[in-house]
């Protein structure tokens, strides 16, 4: 046991945590959750990623990381006219897709046959809003959101997985210094509160089947590359279908699909680890009990969140989702011919477009599958 595997599993579940958990937030505020609901699904999601990585890196003997869905949290915090109850309701359609996913595989062949283009351009579409709305914050309050932004761009220079964390922190620190918030809100262990689920075709359509396919196609198969990359190959069904198990088990205590990660992974599965490939697995129980930290204490961080300054948690989602952007963004241009395509997914998301109750992501990738449709049948 060399000290750098709690390590490393330690910063992977740090950046992981902090750097997105602003985003949890926005999306438990767009769908109406109370505060009491917010932290029952961060003490949820972090109950379920911790089980689900302990078992699949203990069982596998690889360094299998969970994580949320960072894009599937911005589609929720995008989206409009759905309450809590259809969240939930969508969140166990997602989970039962998801079991399905890995339990046929054709269904994991079809989900890996959508075009990494049109797909990447529907994901652009939906987290550049948060980007744009991070801009927006500087004339809220210049003198709290200006130098956090230079020192998230100096700082991703040298580390980028600590970069959004350090604005977090630093930002957190900075609005307490200068009064911006009243004060510290007493220590809370958490709570899980069951929400019953509300299940209408607008959202199944508008909510779940977006958030299945970010999930799938931004997450679970970007969780698999990394794995791949560092010299694993597991089955991918069985990671797939436990994921989706435990996505179903925490949803009716309001927590979003989990999923293989990706950045988290890479933290967790290279050679800086430990120089023996068998030996990076013990990341995950390490990974899992500070998620199980996390777990016990989310009452309290959900109530720090809600007294910091609004204008600093759009910022921190924001540049929690520049990264995502960029890639999203280059791969949805990196073919010429499928171009035009992934900017009508896109345009079209990134819209706000409602049709019949049912939201831009979908309407996005329809879209963009019908240019492409188009384009390759006047090239046949």
């Amino acid at each position: 046991m060399r000290v750098s595997i709690p390590v490393s599993a330690f910063v992977a579940a740090i950046v992981g945590f902090g750097g997105t958990l602003a985003l949890i937030i926005a999306a438990a505020d767009a769908v109406g959750a109370s505060r009491e609901q917010t932290a029952s699904w961060v003490t949820a999601i972090c109950l379920a990623m911790a089980f689900e990585t302990a078992w699949l890196s203990w069982r596998t003997k690889m360094p299998v990381i969970s994580a949320w869905s960072t894009p599937g949290a911005a589609l929720v915090a995008a989206s409009s006219g759905f309450s809590m109850n259809d969240a939930v309701g969508a969140f166990i359609v997602t989970a039962v897709l998801l079991i399905a996913t890995g339990l046929f595989k054709p269904l994991t062949r079809l989900i890996a046959k959508i075009p990494a283009s049109v797909a990447s351009g529907m994901l652009a579409g939906i987290v550049v809003s948060f980007a744009i709305g991070a801009v927006k914050t500087i004339p809220a309050d210049p003198a709290l959101i200006l130098p956090l932004i230079a020192a998230f761009f100096a700082i991703r220079l040298y580390n980028p997985a600590l970069s959004v964390l350090a604005v977090l922190i630093g930002g957190g620190f900075a609005a307490f210094l200068t009064g911006r918030v009243g004060g510290i809100p007493p220590p809370e262990l958490s709570t899980l509160t069951l929400i019953a689920p509300e299940f209408s075709a607008t959202a199944i359509i508008g909510l779940a089947l977006p958030l299945y396919l970010v999930t799938m196609a931004s997450q679970n198969l970007s969780g698999l590359a990394v794995l791949r990359a560092a010299g694993y190959h597991p089955e991918p069904g069985p990671l797939i279908s436990v994921t989706g198990l435990f996505s179903l088990i925490s949803a009716p205590f309001g927590a979003l699909t989990t999923n293989l990660a990706a950045i988290s992974a890479a933290i967790c599965t290279g050679p800086d680890v430990h120089p023996d490939p068998t030996e990076r697995w013990k990341t995950g129980p390490f990974y899992a009990l500070a998620y199980l930290v996390f777990a016990v204490f989310g009452a309290s961080l959900v109530a720090i969140f809600a007294v910091l300054p609004e204008s600093l948690i759009v910022l921190v989602a924001g540049l929690a989702l520049m990264a995502p952007l960029a890639n999203a963004l280059s791969i949805a241009l990196k073919d010429e011919g499928e171009r035009m395509a992934a900017t009508t997914a896109f345009a079209v998301t990134a819209s706000g477009l409602a049709l019949f109750g049912i939201g831009s992501a979908f309407w996005g990738l329809v879209g963009g599958l019908v240019v492409l449709a188009l384009e390759r049948t006047k090239k046949s």
